[in-house]
């Protein structure tokens, strides 16, 4: 894949324009700017300190809320900031701690409902408008859904990056402009801004953090055994969309653990693949669940003859490149089902 110097890149907006911010390209290199081009961080974050990865006294910071948290005075190379630390950002925390012991991990949340889960997970709650170093290492994990303006959180987040160790943005494979059960890999173009409300503030979204010098993780549909879209189809027990339509997946661990590893690679301005590269049709998926005896309820059946298609994913380039394999090299074999 050859990475494309776009000198003329310019600033995304909230508008949609009608015409695409960026190449579909899946990876390239964008001209470098400071964190202060994209406006204050909502930590109020100061510059970065070139200090050693270890730490001095910890000191006490309020946020806006008036909250106080406790966390060290200094920020050390090897630290990370996970704005939006859910169910992702958490196992991200653990292995990027285990990985780094002795690190410190903090977490932006637009609420304080969660901290003190967030303290018992050795995670330093940090809310909105509070008064932080830079950190080196961001990873942005939070979804667009409970956001008043996305893009404003990404700049936020980026103004928040010091710029010595990696920017991280978690997005999806939504994005791919790929239909009728197509194949599809990182190079494959991107859907057009305009079509698509949802992918048009992705799209968005991507631009801003790939321009701030970041990279973007593009994400295939996340699951665990009791979270996911087999879950959701479980409690239905039937569904009126088509059985055939492909669906790809990755284990919420598999995604956690490509992301620590493109952090680790300290690069810039790149667009990656996430998914186990085992697509299923949904009737395959919840085959497997009924075949597995694991869950209280069973299946019935897809009832939809209609209706769009969806997509091969392949992530083989991200694989080579980053050095990465899933644990869970597809849904039947983290269920434990024979797929003979």
């Amino acid at each position: 894949m050859q990475a494309v110097n776009i000198s003329g890149f310019r600033p995304i907006t909230t508008s949609v324009p009608r015409s695409a911010p960026y190449p579909s390209s899946a990876r390239w290199r964008l001209p470098m700017k400071s964190s202060s081009d994209y406006g204050s961080c909502d930590f109020s974050c100061r510059q970065p300190l070139r200090i050693s990865s270890s730490f001095s006294a910890a000191a006490a910071y309020t946020s806006a809320d008036g909250e106080t948290t406790l966390i060290q005075s200094s920020v050390g190379i090897s630290d990370l900031l996970i704005v939006g630390p859910g169910v992702l950002g958490r196992i991200i925390a653990d292995l990027w701690k285990k990985d780094y012991p002795g690190s410190q991990v903090a977490g932006q949340t637009l609420t304080t409902d969660h901290h003190d889960d967030l303290r018992q997970l050795g995670i330093h709650p940090i809310s909105s408008g509070s008064n932080v170093e830079k950190f080196p290492n961001v990873i942005f994990c939070a979804p667009p859904s409970r956001s008043a303006d996305y893009i404003a959180d990404i700049r936020s987040a980026a103004a928040c990056w010091s710029g010595e160790g990696s920017f991280l943005f978690t997005s999806s494979s939504a994005i791919y402009d790929c239909g009728e059960n197509r194949p599809c890999d990182e190079d494959s173009p991107a859907i057009p801004l305009g079509r698509s409300r949802r992918t048009d503030v992705l799209l968005n979204a991507e631009g801003a953090v790939l321009e701030a010098g970041g990279c973007v993780l593009r994400l295939a549909g996340l699951y665990k055994f009791d979270r996911g879209a087999h879950t959701y189809w479980l409690s239905k027990g039937s569904d009126e969309n088509r059985p055939d339509h492909l669906v790809n997946l990755i284990h919420y661990e598999d995604a956690a653990s490509l992301s620590v590893a493109i952090l680790k690679k300290n690069l810039r301005s790149r667009i990656f693949m996430g998914c186990d590269n085992h697509p299923l049709s949904r009737q395959e998926i919840m085959d497997y669940v009924n075949k597995s005896r694991k869950f209280d309820k069973t299946f019935d059946k897809f009832t939809g003859t209609d209706g769009p298609l969806g997509k091969k994913l392949d992530n083989s380039k991200t694989r080579e490149e980053i050095g990465w394999e899933p644990k869970y090299k597809s849904f039947p074999f983290f269920l434990g089902v024979n797929t003979d």
